[in-house]
């Protein structure tokens, strides 16, 4: 370790000099690496932002049900709670006649004058249940079987179509992120086996004078871990610019979208950006590294 610790000047020197020995192969391997990894923090910051809003359409997954008309307010307060309990349910409700009556005029808007020609307020009483996506069908079966329920309103098109964004969002962000990680490490694998060819005489005398695999290769594992960690510092830097920017212009236009905290955005992105950014240049390295036993 000794020996390590003070060959690290010599280390970092070899990996400038391997770098510069290449410049306009090694500009392009850079530039493609930062491509690639904004690729990618775009699509951690649309993970986010998408997660959030995949909660909020979580939370407002829901079923009605309807109960039987000579139960009074305090059983169905008692069934409502009874509902709520059920596994897959997040939280149930008793949503009563003018409270109905209240969201049919919001949702008719301009057209709320024609619940006037009713002498009575057509609208019952029901139960609102918030619940998990996911298990839907389990759900209202349960809640079918209760006696007091006589009808439920399962909003399955709604609910079908929720459960799609969520699996396409992650189905999708995990494609883009798996492509990601192998297009890097190919790429920083390529540059590693071409440094080494472009250097395959100095291995060649440096294994004549004794030296060992470790100090031979570990250059070139700086190179990959230079040129992905600035690529991701860059990526970084870039993104901090397109996110302040994103913020401004959907923050005013579309204030609907939730947005998560910016420092928090910022710092997830970057945490992961610059976290990838090691462990796919160790790895790429490593796998160039492979073809030094050929030389």
């Amino acid at each position: 370790m000794k020996n390590f610790i003070s060959n690290l000047g010599y280390f970092f020197k070899e990996a400038g000099r391997i770098i510069f020995s290449n410049k306009l192969s090694n500009i392009f391997t850079f530039s493609g690496t930062v491509l690639i990894l904004l690729m990618l923090a775009s699509v951690v910051a649309g993970w986010n932002v998408s997660s959030r809003l995949v909660g909020m359409l979580e939370e407002e997954a829901e079923i009605s049900a309807f109960f039987d008309e000579d139960l009074d307010q305090k059983e169905a307060l008692e069934l409502a709670e009874k509902l709520s309990k059920l596994d897959g349910v997040r939280n149930a409700r008793v949503v009563d006649e003018s409270e109905a009556y209240e969201r049919m005029k919001e949702i008719l808007a301009d057209d709320a004058g024609i619940l006037e020609l009713f002498e009575h307020n057509p609208f019952k009483a029901y139960i609102e249940i918030r619940i998990d996506p996911g298990r839907t069908e389990s759900i209202i079966e349960t809640v079918r079987g209760f006696k007091e329920i006589g009808y439920v309103r399962d909003n399955k098109s709604v609910l079908k179509s929720i459960n799609d964004i969520i699996r396409g969002i992650k189905t999708i962000g995990t494609l883009i992120i798996f492509a990601v990680g192998i297009t890097t490490v190919i790429i920083i694998s390529h540059m590693i086996r071409q440094g080494i060819y472009n250097n395959r005489d100095q291995i060649k005398t440096l294994r004549l004078l004794g030296a060992s695999p470790m100090f031979i290769g570990f250059p070139f594992i700086c190179v990959g871990l230079f040129m992905t960690v600035a690529a991701g510092i860059l990526t970084s830097l870039v993104m901090l610019i397109l996110i302040n920017k994103g913020y401004q212009i959907m923050g005013g236009s579309i204030p609907f979208i939730p947005l998560p905290p910016k420092a928090d955005l910022l710092l997830g992105v970057t945490l992961v950006i610059m976290g990838v950014s090691i462990i796919l240049g160790t790895i790429g390295s490593l796998f160039g590294l492979s073809s030094i036993k050929d030389q």
